[in-house]
């Protein structure tokens, strides 16, 4: 090594250190700021405060601010630096967990328009359960980003396990809400807000999630999977969810894919048809434990990856999700809208499940096709 060649060695791994300090104090700031942002938004629920929860709404552009702030850093980390091996991996990781905390904001933008609306209304909610939830995601999101600042995979490993916690709350708090509802102790004004805040609530805890994986990658450059994320989740969609998208929710599962998960939905959800049930029944599937329901009632939403649209009105109405979800138009008359003679209702169920049929199965091969075991 030259004159001098160890002063500078030592004096660019002080910058590195300098400027990784700047973006792990950045990403504090901004775990500080969307969990700040969660816990507002849940009190303006409880309190029926819609300033607070207006508040809570334009604050989230303070978040989006430091987001653009810290990508920033990042980039400038990068081209500065020419960062390797441990260095590259931080800055890889900080700016995928900047995204997910950006996001954990949007969260609680959402579940503050949704206090608002609640805010109006004379419905009683289960606000301890609401809170308990947020108690729940929030410490998670602070102990993730400390982690990956500490670089502490202990810490990490210890916080991942949460999440799925988060998700069976969730899920029964959903199931319970559902109950209120079809007992008359909730109005559905009030369900649907209900069940966003509740989704939201439990993505605030993936997202922790995704930031203890990034440190796993910081500290040891390997990735840990999500339990269920080679699971290829696909909804069948159409107007009354009592005929077509039944038919095909059940057709697919009988098929007997492990990495898929299938469901359906309607728009105006309605019983199954008797006539497409008899129908279903001679083809050996029974479609007597399923039942129509709402894309309100879809465990998850936000995680499907293709939605199979039976009813060019359907797709009009699906909610925007944050990530890109595939739509597939299949053109299926629905059965149980066919009136007439039983010979004719049964020869509209026949050629919707052909049509079914050969969709599923092009379906279905091309993506095991594209994602092999």
């Amino acid at each position: 090594m030259g004159p001098g060649g160890g002063w500078a060695t030592s004096r660019h791994e002080a910058a590195i250190q300098r400027d990784r300090r700047r973006i792990s104090d950045s990403l504090a700031r901004m775990a500080d700021l969307a969990g700040r942002a969660v816990r507002d938004a849940i009190q303006a629920l409880r309190t029926r405060d819609r300033q607070l929860a207006y508040a809570v709404i334009i604050r989230d552009q303070a978040i989006d601010t430091l987001e653009e702030a810290t990508a920033r850093l990042c980039i400038e980390f990068l081209v500065r630096q020419q960062p390797v091996a441990t260095p590259l991996r931080f800055a890889y990781s900080a700016v995928k967990i900047n995204t997910d905390l950006e996001r954990i904001g949007d969260y609680a933008e959402s579940i503050a328009h949704q206090a608002s609306k609640l805010a109006v209304q004379d419905a009683q909610v289960p606000l301890d359960r609401f809170q308990e939830l947020t108690d729940l995601v929030v410490p998670m999101v602070h102990d993730s980003v400390q982690a990956f600042i500490r670089q502490d995979a202990a810490l990490a490993r210890a916080t991942i396990p949460i999440e799925n916690t988060a998700d069976q709350f969730k899920s029964r708090l959903r199931k319970d809400l559902i109950q209120m509802f079809k007992d008359s102790r909730l109005p559905f004004e009030a369900l649907d807000p209900c069940l966003t805040i509740t989704r939201r609530l439990e993505r605030v805890s993936d997202q922790a999630r995704n930031i203890c994986v990034e440190t796993l990658y910081l500290c040891t450059g390997e990735f840990a999977q999500h339990p269920d994320s080679n699971t290829f989740r696909i909804l069948f969609l159409d107007r009354h969810n009592a005929g077509a998208s039944l038919m095909a929710e059940a057709m697919a599962e009988a098929m007997g894919q492990p990495r898929f998960s299938f469901s359906s939905a309607g728009l105006d959800p309605q019983p199954c048809a008797p006539a497409v049930l008899e129908f279903m029944r001679e083809k050996g599937l029974d479609l007597g434990r399923k039942h129509g329901k709402a894309l309100n009632q879809v465990p998850d939403l936000d995680r499907y990856h293709v939605v199979a649209v039976l009813d060019p009105q359907a797709k009009k109405l699906f909610p925007q999700q944050a990530h890109k979800i595939i739509f597939l138009d299949w053109p299926v008359p629905d059965p149980a809208t066919v009136g007439g003679p039983p010979e004719a209702v049964r020869a509209a169920c026949e050629s919707a499940y052909q049509a079914l049929d050969q969709q599923l199965s092009a379906l279905i091969q091309a993506i095991v096709g594209e994602n092999p075991a």
